[in-house]
This record gives C-alpha cells, sequence and structure tokens, in this order.
C-alpha cells in the first residue's frame, strides 16, 4: 500500500493511493495515520478495504507528510562509506543517532525556509521508515517486524550550526520546513530489497546526489535493534537513515542552499518530493 495525507496544512485527510494512482479518501474509514493508528492494527484494516469504491480526492490535492502527531523523530549520522569518505570522517563502529525536531516535518512539496541568520544550509535525500509497534529491546532478527513503511526525507542542514556550535548536531537539524516526508509511506510487502534502492537528488536541475542504500553501513535491521537498546520506540516515530554523497558540504569549496533554489529527490519506488527554498521572513 501507499499510504498519503492530502490537503492544506493542520487540516489534513488520510488518503491511500488506488492502481492509477489516484489518492481515494480514507477518512470514513481512519481518522489518522498517527501512533494510535499504527498501535491498533490499522495497516490490517485498510489493507481489508475496497481501495476503488473509496471517494477520490480533489484533483490536485497538496500532499502532507503521510504520518501524523510524530513524538520522536530520530537520525542516522553518517551512515553511509562513500558520504563519511566525502566529509573526511571515519566509518562509524557504531550507528550514530541524534534527534530532528518533530515541529520540522513538512509536506514533501513544501517550501523549505533559510533560517534566520543561516549562511549553509544544506540538502540530505534519505530513506526514512516509521516504527508501526512498540519496539523495546529488539533483536536484529525481529526488527523488521517493527516496521510499519518507508517514505523519502529531506534532511535539511544548517552545517554551522551543526558543527561550529558546540558539537550538538541536532542544532542544525531541527529548523522549521527541515524535514519534508513523502509523498508516501509505502508499506514493507511493496518493497523489494530495502538495501538496493537507488536515491537522488538534484538542486537547480543539476543532479548532486546519486547514490544507493547499498552503501549504508548499518541497515534497516541494524537500525531498529540498535536504537531499541537504549530509548522504547513508539507506533509513529520516525527514524531516518543517513545520506550518500553529494550534499553541498563535500563540494569544493562547499556550495549551500540560498533563496529560490529548487531541490528535487527520490528513492525507487518510495516517490519523489519538489521543494522551493525561500528566506526567512519572521
Amino acid at each position: 500500500m501507499k499510504l498519503v495525507r492530502f490537503g492544506q496544512p493542520g487540516q489534513e485527510k488520510p488518503g491511500i493511493l488506488d492502481g492509477s494512482g489516484a489518492i481515494r479518501d480514507l477518512s470514513g474509514s481512519v481518522t489518522d495515520f498517527d501512533g494510535a493508528f499504527f498501535a491498533s492494527g490499522g495497516l490490517d484494516a485498510v489493507a481489508k478495504l475496497d481501495v476503488e469504491s473509496l471517494p477520490r480526492a480533489p484533483e490536485g490535492s497538496r500532499f502532507g507528510p503521510p504520518v501524523a502527531g510524530v513524538r520522536n523523530f530520530i537520525a542516522v549520522g553518517l551512515n553511509f562509506a562513500d558520504h563519511a569518505k566525502e566529509t573526511g570522517s571515519p566509518i562509524p563502529a557504531e550507528p550514530i543517532l541524534f534527534n530532528k525536531a518533530p515541529s520540522c516535518i513538512v509536506g514533501p512539496n513544501d517550501d523549505v525556509i533559510i533560517p534566520k541568520g543561516s549562511t549553509k544550509s544544506d540538502w540530505e535525500v534519505e530513506l526514512a521508515f516509521v516504527i508501526g509497534k512498540r519496539a523495546s529491546y529488539v533483536s536484529e532478527s525481529e526488527a523488521l517486524d517493527y516496521v510499519a513503511g518507508f517514505c523519502v526525507c529531506n534532511d535539511v542542514s544548517e552545517r554551522e550550526w551543526q558543527i561550529e556550535r558546540g558539537g550538538q548536531w541536532m542544532k542544525g537539524k531541527g529548523c522549521p520546513t527541515f524535514g519534508p516526508l513523502g509523498p508516501w509511506l509505502v508499506t514493507p510487502d511493496e518493497i523489494g530489497d530495502v538495501g538496493r534502492l537507488g536515491m537522488w537528488l538534484d538542486v537547480n536541475g543539476e543532479r548532486v546526489q546519486n547514490g544507493s542504500t547499498q552503501t549504508m553501513i548499518f541497515d534497516i535491521r541494524k537500525i531498529v535493534s540498535y536504537a531499541s537498546q537504549f530509548m522504547i520506540l513508539e507506533p509513529g516515530d520516525v527514524i531516518t537513515t543517513g545520506t550518500p554523497p553529494g550534499v553541498g558540504l563535500g563540494f569544493k569549496p562547499p556550495r549551500f542552499l540560498k533563496a529560490g533554489d529548487t531541490m528535487a529527490l527520490g528513492i525507487d519506488g518510495l516517490g519523489e518530493q519538489r521543494q522551493k527554498v525561500v528566506a526567512y521572513r519572521g
């Protein structure tokens, strides 16, 4: 299944793509795609519905983030061997975990705002996944049973604040609009080998990232199991898993986002995002 949330910000309804790619409205059957939905077996209930009989969403509806009410937004740093190389960093011995603020989550095609005072805002196409049931001390062999689905994430990052402002990565990771998710939440049965998905990102039409999940250092099983040793993962939590090479920080000289830029990005089987970069207007 490809689950979506459509409508204006704060007013999104749950939906599902039909066989032709049109959005069908699930709001008559489902309240929202949030932690309670996943915890109560909502995916199984939706799978039993006759999708083609559901009403169509209005043509041209905005895609919202495909999961609602996210309480914990976890990210994995330096998780691609070729990206670690471009930053001059050693291969991590264990996953590097940090948090992005849930308030940074926006729809896949919403504007990305350059924060007030930022000079080094950067892009990162990433594979994200949503936790489907409560996970604590999970084994790697069971880890995929806790994944509800996968989606595209743009882990937008302010490098000065991430690296040069006291060593706390989250300072540069949680600014408003720095977490576009979607367009779809794709259930695992629709994804073949999640370890062999092509990933790409363009800035102003130029391909800057062109990688694959094949170069991930720690795979999804490891990430779920590892994170669950340190915290309880709850249904609806989002984990984004790192980026391939080609980020602005890795260029010589470095290149960063400016107002008027556009980003387009995607992952095989998970859809595409497109964002316009705008200046902060507080």
